[in-house]
């Protein structure tokens, strides 16, 4: 299972950048942050996406959602570091021999280089028309519905906040329409007190909901996981 020691030993990384002429300050802060993770790192040697794949794995090891034969919806699924991993333990490229095969689409307003078992759709999840366009995609219902999307930030905390909640309740108002019995509804919001509604309406659907922060989250960020499981169809 995944552990957070299994990510980097040795001395660890400390990259400082000179200031390059054009860059902003705030340009290289971030490229600093990206160069002293062991995230974006371990990334890199596993061959994810990006960091968010620990994200992913963290939770399943945790609640256990994804396993050989599952079906999975992953929206705001750009670079695919979600998808990927969805891919292997699904077996939806037949990873593993003798193992069900699953079935992962993701949806991103982004293009979303191909992986091996994974269906790519380029939507937005907002658009009027779009939920019966990914119901034709998906064909038949699913075990799971996970959404990592995020608006662009305004840099206005209050307002970006209640964006993601925006975002999170259509992903699950889709869940409650796409679910099997006993689905998983997986999501990312903000920390910040207007997600009540939300949290009411899956503790309505579902007979076990969850508010995770995974350890490969970063420290300063304040978004957090809402993990629903057993969907009451």
């Amino acid at each position: 299972k995944f552990a957070s020691s299994d990510l980097i030993t040795g001395r660890k990384l400390k990259v400082r950048l000179k200031s390059a002429k054009g860059r902003k300050i705030s340009s290289t802060r971030w490229l600093e942050r990206q160069l002293n993770d062991p995230f974006v790192l371990q990334a890199k040697i596993e061959g994810y996406r990006s960091r968010s794949a620990f994200k992913i794995l963290e939770l399943n090891n945790k609640f256990e959602f994804l396993s050989p034969g599952v079906r999975v919806l992953d929206l705001g699924c750009a670079p695919g570091g979600w998808s990927q991993i969805a891919a292997e333990k699904t077996n939806s490229a037949f990873f593993k021999k003798n193992k069900k095969q699953g079935f992962v689409l993701g949806v991103d307003l982004k293009h979303v280089e191909p992986i091996e078992g994974v269906q790519f759709e380029i939507l937005d999840f907002l658009d009027n028309n779009a939920p019966e366009k990914v119901k034709g995609l998906i064909g038949q219902r699913l075990d799971v519905v996970m959404s990592d999307m995020a608006p662009s930030s305004s840099g206005h905390k209050k307002t970006d906040h209640l964006r993601i909640v925006n975002l999170c309740e259509e992903a699950a108002n889709f869940a409650f329409e796409v679910l099997e019995k006993g689905g998983t509804f997986i999501a990312k919001v903000l920390a910040g007190g207007a997600e009540s509604s939300l949290q009411k309406a899956l503790k309505k659907n579902f007979s076990t909901v969850a508010n995770v922060k995974p350890m490969s989250s970063r420290s300063d960020s304040s978004e957090k996981f809402v993990v629903a499981k057993g969907f009451r169809l």
